[in-house]
């Protein structure tokens, strides 16, 4: 098959999406298709064999309208995606992804006249432009991480002032999604519980849905020898609401003073959720923050430097941050926020699972597992790791991606 995979943002370190979209392209080439990656920046890195056609963007969120205009090009922005996106980012509206779609589609009869697309796989940019290309004759598959609606909701719960729900209800282009999403050949997501998800908020039945486990790079992510520099490890972005570190944070004031925790974001701002309850619970002589942006290797390196990873999640579609560390070889505490059940596991040989929002159970959960023999973590850790092994290769994720894919084609191509 001759696949697009579409990416609005490729970068793997821009989160799961990113990691994701790399991934799956190497594996699919892998299995000899022909796979071409359509991405906007940050962009991804791809194996050699790959092509990478870049739709530009004005990354205009956030900037001030000086900054936001090319510097050499300031009349460039009155092109019609340049200009839809600084609009709607004046707006308070997130951009990207309808942007996005506005530049693929203007393109895309020139990539299909050149490169013939048997289809289209989408990795949740879930935009305008989808339907355009599905109108002029190439199915498109969308990739549904998680709905944002959840996202959402999650900030609605952690800070529920009005001005924060009208600025969040703003920024995501959940309209958007909800009326492409329908509309797509097919649906692919990474969990049961995304699936579930994907049902109640865009009325897609589960029966339309496929499930396709992600993958994780176990060469990667393996167990390496370093001394222990604290008994838990937090990686991830702390300013993402759905991540649970407010929740983390109230728990573990609740556990041992000896218990020690580390937490990984290259983006702590001084002003952030991380600083404040830090000061406002008094725990920060027991918390190491690691500000700086890592490698993936020196990522690897921190999960080793730990015992136990948390993961208090309010949902996750996946879950690479449990996937990876126990790939490290790290058990891990979970809420059931979402796919982490499945991930996890819930018999106990792997981690623990706890209720989101309680941090009576999540405390319980790290006094447990924190107080525990080393030779028992790493035992739980050994688990963790071949559960890993057993369920989620991106060789497998790989072929059930190109069995759905190649069901729509047929289904397209029937009279």
């Amino acid at each position: 098959m001759r696949i697009a995979l579409l990416t609005y943002r490729g970068n793997m370190f821009c989160g799961g999406q990113g990691i994701y979209a790399a991934e799956l392209a190497r594996g699919l080439h892998e299995l000899g298709h022909e796979v071409h990656v359509i991405a906007g920046p940050p962009l991804p890195e791809l194996r050699p064999g790959i092509p990478l056609h870049v739709i530009p963007n004005l990354n205009a969120f956030g900037q001030d309208l000086a900054d936001a205009l090319p510097a050499d090009r300031p009349f460039s922005a009155l092109a019609p995606g340049h200009l839809w996106e600084l609009g709607l980012s004046r707006l308070g509206v997130f951009p990207e992804m309808t942007a996005f779609g506005i530049r693929l589609l203007m393109r895309w009869r020139t990539l299909q006249q050149r490169h013939r697309f048997d289809v289209v796989l989408d990795n949740q940019s879930l935009t305008w432009g989808l339907l355009g290309i599905q109108a002029a004759g190439t199915p498109v598959v969308g990739v549904v991480h998680h709905p944002l609606h959840i996202d959402r909701i999650a900030d609605f719960e952690i800070e529920p002032t009005f001005t924060r729900k009208w600025k969040r209800t703003l920024y995501f282009p959940l309209f958007m999604q909800e009326r492409v999403v329908p509309r797509l050949a097919r649906i692919l997501t990474v969990s049961q519980a995304s699936r579930a998800r994907i049902e109640e908020f865009f009325g897609v039945p589960a029966a339309g849905v496929d499930v396709v486990y992600n993958g994780t790079d176990t060469a990667t992510f393996r167990p390496l020898e370093r001394p222990i520099e604290s008994d838990l490890i937090f990686i991830g972005r702390t300013e993402d609401r759905k991540k649970g570190i407010p929740y983390l944070l109230d728990a573990f004031a609740r556990t041992p003073d000896h218990i020690t925790l580390k937490i990984v974001d290259g983006r702590i701002p001084d002003d952030g959720l991380v600083v404040r309850k830090l000061h406002e619970l008094g725990i920060g002589h027991r918390v190491t923050l690691v500000r700086r942006m890592l490698s993936v290797e020196e990522l690897v390196e921190q999960y080793a430097s730990a015992r136990i990873a948390l993961v208090p999640s309010f949902f996750e579609g996946f879950g690479f941050p449990a996937s990876e560390a126990m790939a490290c070889g790290l058990p891990v505490i979970a809420t059931i926020g979402g796919a982490l059940p499945e991930v996890v596991g819930t018999d106990g040989s792997t981690g623990r699972v706890v209720p989101f929002r309680d941090t009576a159970a999540l405390a319980g959960a790290i006094r447990d597992l924190g107080t525990l023999p080393h030779d028992t973590v790493a035992k739980m850790g050994a688990a963790a790791r071949q559960r890993v092994l057993d369920r989620f290769s991106w060789r497998g994720a790989a072929e059930q991606t190109a069995a759905v894919l190649a069901g729509v084609v047929r289904a397209h191509r029937r009279p």
